[in-house]
Order: C-alpha cells, then sequence, then structure tokens
C-alpha cells in the first residue's frame, strides 16, 4: 500500500504508485485533470459518509458546512514608510524589480531623520469559534432531561387522536354522565400515557450515560418512544442491564398507580384514569419483554447468547430471527385473542369496526417489529466491519505547495510524485488549508496557469485534522462531528501523512457492507 510519508512525501521504502494514489494526469504542455477521483456533487461542502449509527440509532447528525469561495488573491501591503524631518526631502522609493512580487523596502533614512520604526505586523486571521453542533431533529423539542433532547414526532398527534377516540369510547361505558367532556378526559390519559413511555426512555438514557455511552435524542413516536444511543454496550452484562431497566420502570409505574388506586373511589374519573395508566403500563413492560429484537426482550436475549457464544453477531442474529417470528405471532395472534375474549372483551360487544382496528393495530405492530428485527441484523454486520475501515489505509498521497504556486505547477508536482492531493502550507512546512478536488475540477485547463492553489483551498479546522490512527466508529464519529469533502491525516508526531476523502470513506463503507458476514 502507497502510503506518504512527513510533510506529504512519499514514505522511504513505499514510494511506488498505486491505483489508490493514481496522481493527476499531465501533458507535456500543460496538467490535466487528477484522475480515478470520485465523484462530486455540485455542493462543495460533502457531508461525512451517511452511515447508519449502531443498534437503536439513527443517523448521525448533518450540519450544514460551507466552503468559502475562492476570491481574488490581494497582494500584501507594502511597508509604511516612516516620519521624516519636513526640511528633509524624502528619497523616492527604488522601483521593484520585474521578477518579485512585492514593491522593494524604501532607502534607510538619512541622518537627521528619526529613528525607523518597524511596520506593524498585522494580527494573525482569528478562526471562528466552535459552534455548537445542530440538534438531530425528528419533531417538536420537549426539552433536555440530563443533557439529551427530547422530541415529540408528528406521528405522535395521530396516536394521541386515536387513544382520545378508543378511551373516550369506553370512559363512555363506564361513565356515561361525562358527555362530550370525556374526550378531555382521555386526552388527559393518552398525555399522561406518553408520559410514562417517557420515563421508560429515560430509564434506558441514564443507564447509557452511566456506561458512558452517547444518546443523540430521546424520541416520542407513533406506538412508543426510542432512546438512540450512538454506541453499543461493552460487555453482554451493560447490554442487559441497559435493556431491562426500562420495563423495570413501567413495572414500578404500573405498581405505583395501583398504590394510587387504593384510596380512591372507584368508578370516578380519578380511578378510571389511574386504572387505565396501571394497566397501559403494565401492558408496555410485559410488550418490552418479550424475546426478540427490537424490543427491550430482545436486546436481553442477545446479551444472554453473546455471553454464552462470546460473539455479540450471534446474539443479534439469534434474537433479530426470534423478533421476526414474533411479528407474525403478533399478525396473526393479536385480533384472535381479542375475538375470542381472551383480552378482557366481550366477543358480543364487537362490532365490526372493532375488528377491523385491532387487525390494523396488529399489522401495524408487527410490521414495526419486523422492520426493528431486520434494521438490527443490519447494524450488527456494520460493526461488524467497521473495524475495516482504517484512516491510514484509505488515506491519498499529498504533496505540499505554497498558496501562490499556480494550479498546474501544483497538479504537475502532484502527478510527478504520484499523489491525489494537495495540502497549502506556509514557508515552515505547516499545513494551512486543503485544496478541495471539486473546486480544481471547476477550473478549465487553460486557465490553471493563472490560478492560485490558494484560491481553491479550504482552510483547515481543529476537526478537519485527522489522526493516521483512527478506525472504525472512532473515525466515523469525528467525520460525523466535521462534515467535509476532505480531511488532513497526520502522524502522532505531527506530520503530514495524507489527505483522506470522504467520498472514498463512503465507497469502502459500501464495499465493506457488501460482503456478507
Amino acid at each position: 500500500m502507497d502510503e506518504s510519508g512527513g510533510s506529504g512525501q512519499p514514505r522511504s521504502g513505499n514510494d511506488r504508485a498505486t491505483d489508490r494514489h493514481a496522481g493527476p494526469t499531465a501533458t507535456p504542455t500543460g496538467p490535466a485533470r487528477p484522475d480515478d477521483r470520485p465523484a462530486e456533487t455540485e455542493n462543495d461542502t460533502r457531508p461525512a459518509p451517511s452511515t447508519p449509527a449502531p443498534a437503536e440509532q439513527s443517523s448521525a447528525p448533518e450540519p450544514d458546512g460551507a466552503h468559502p469561495e475562492p476570491t481574488e488573491k490581494t497582494p500584501e501591503p507594502a511597508e509604511e514608510t516612516p516620519e521624516k524631518d519636513k526640511d528633509t526631502p524624502t528619497p523616492e522609493p527604488a522601483p521593484p524589480a520585474t521578477a518579485a512580487p512585492e514593491p522593494a523596502p524604501p532607502p534607510p533614512p538619512s541622518g537627521n531623520q528619526p529613528p525607523e520604526t518597524p511596520a506593524p505586523v498585522p494580527a494573525p486571521p482569528t478562526t471562528r469559534p466552535p459552534q455548537r453542533p445542530k440538534d438531530p431533529g425528528g419533531g417538536i423539542l420537549m426539552g433536555r432531561p440530563f443533557g439529551v433532547p427530547v422530541y415529540v414526532a408528528p406521528s405522535w398527534f395521530l396516536v394521541a387522536a386515536l387513544i382520545t377516540w378508543v378511551f373516550g369510547a369506553q370512559l363512555d361505558r363506564v361513565l356515561p354522565e361525562l358527555g362530550a367532556a370525556r374526550y378531555l378526559v382521555s386526552l388527559f390519559f393518552a398525555v399522561a400515557f406518553y408520559a410514562s413511555v417517557l420515563v421508560h426512555e429515560l430509564a434506558h438514557t441514564v443507564a447509557a450515560l452511566r456506561f458512558k455511552l452517547p444518546v443523540r435524542r430521546i424520541q416520542l413516536q407513533f406506538f412508543g418512544g426510542v432512546s438512540e444511543i450512538e454506541k453499543e454496550a461493552e460487555t453482554p452484562g451493560r447490554e442487559f442491564v441497559l435493556a431491562f431497566v426500562g420495563p423495570l420502570f413501567s413495572l414500578v409505574l404500573s405498581g405505583i398507580f395501583y398504590l394510587a388506586m387504593q384510596p380512591v373511589e372507584p368508578g370516578t374519573v380519578p380511578g378510571v384514569l389511574l386504572a387505565g395508566l396501571m394497566i397501559s403500563n403494565l401492558i408496555v413492560a410485559i410488550f418490552n419483554l418479550l424475546p426478540g429484537l427490537p424490543l427491550d426482550g430482545g436486546r436481553m436475549l442477545r446479551a444472554v447468547v453473546w455471553k454464552i457464544t462470546g460473539r455479540p453477531m450471534s446474539g443479534t442474529v439469534a434474537a433479530a430471527w426470534v423478533g421476526r417470528a414474533l411479528a407474525l405471532t403478533v399478525l396473526v395472534g393479536l385480533p384472535l385473542l381479542t375475538q375470542t375474549g381472551v383480552l378482557g372483551t366481550d366477543a358480543e360487544d364487537m362490532g365490526g369496526m372493532d375488528t377491523v382496528t385491532d387487525a390494523l393495530l396488529a399489522a401495524i405492530l408487527a410490521a414495526i417489529i419486523w422492520t426493528g428485527a431486520g434494521n438490527s441484523l443490519r447494524m450488527a454486520r456494520l460493526r461488524e466491519h467497521l473495524p475495516e475501515l482504517r484512516a491510514r489505509n484509505l488515506t491519498r498521497r499529498a504533496v505540499p505547495v505554497q498558496s501562490d504556486t499556480s494550479l498546474s505547477e501544483a497538479l504537475r508536482r502532484a502527478n510527478d510524485a504520484g499523489a491525489r492531493a494537495l495540502v497549502v502550507v506556509d514557508a515552515g512546512g505547516e499545513p494551512l488549508s486543503l485544496v478541495r478536488e471539486s473546486a480544481i475540477v471547476g477550473v478549465p485547463e487553460h486557465r490553471r496557469p493563472w490560478v492560485s492553489a490558494g484560491d481553491l483551498a479550504q482552510e483547515l479546522t481543529d476537526g478537519m485534522r485527522v489522526s493516521a490512527e483512527l478506525a472504525g466508529e472512532d473515525l466515523l464519529d469525528v467525520l460525523r462531528a466535521t462534515p467535509a469533502t476532505e480531511y488532513l491525516v497526520i502522524e502522532e508526531t505531527g506530520e503530514i501523512y495524507g489527505v483522506l476523502s470522504a467520498a472514498d470513506v463512503e465507497r469502502a463503507f459500501v464495499k465493506a457492507m457488501a460482503r456478507p458476514s
């Protein structure tokens, strides 16, 4: 594998160009475009490879980033001429040499002039302070308990209306004197029920934070909530605890509502509400303890198989297939249980609309479980192949150039070195910016001798400096934190190793996912 060493130069003993490091093609009359470049979009800024986040997760945030447009390069101002005595004529500065880009300094002052003071040194450009990453979004932001944003998805309003309608119909049988006010009571029940779901998800969140696992967000949505934990637990024991605390808290809430029912008179609005919340939290706990992914019970089963076999992938496969079997069972079994009255409903009182509602509910639940099980399998395959993504292996060889180097000359040097990237450095070799590949493509060949490399470069930020030792999930986390099209890869010593293209990472990721486990 061809890799670049310090300051973008080829590493000793391994300087043979390969396909991965194929440099820009140059003709004797002028440089050509870099060959084998990754496909680029019109937007100069490209987010880090869109990668599904590990288990229970969604895609990492994609803050918009904008690269500055190329601007005309302005010459540096000439040094200021110090003040001279009024009686002393001011000598004319020498004309600049034809080859020099800046005017020559003025001649030294005469003896009766005040001592010359050096011209003020311009302050270094200030870097933009780090900005807080954008919220992941996903609905209406309700708050940030424990620093984790909680969102209510638009689909929640649909299920809240459904709960209000169904529970209102039940209230009409129990408390007919309420009249139309029963729907207000039903709406209160829907909000209180989802507050219980939020407690369930907060239990997962607190456990994840306790185990140093980042939580992207909590989202309340159709048929429940989701805690999006961005990394998986390191041990099967932690995985088991992380999954179990949610149903445990639902059971605790069910017990609390049961105790609160005791002093309340049955057949009243508070009594009916407390009974409904007790039963609903009990159902949530039992349903989530079913041993199939993506339910909490499936994650507990996964942890057990992981502990026995020593392989997380084996646990995921077992729990995912049990989850798919569970989805089929819910699809067929839930309507049958309702029709036979096992769930406490009288089959004679059920109408055609109730039957359709139960069938629709079963179909939605089965689809959610089946889809979640499939996603869990894909996430497991992702984690298995993530270690194959190594920054050192994906880095392009780069050559350092000065900011005022013409683009044609910079491409010629890259072609001679078998490199595919350009790094703009200062006089001391310190990297300042990266020449964007998409910007190079946009410059016609006949214009390249008149365009400097610095005009097409993007200033380096801290997030665009990537260690050559990064790999797997750590590498993707860094790329997601600072979306860009290219990143400077550096050694632990601070030397330039090369340039990492987000397009190369994305292609390697897709290729790894396509391989069988």
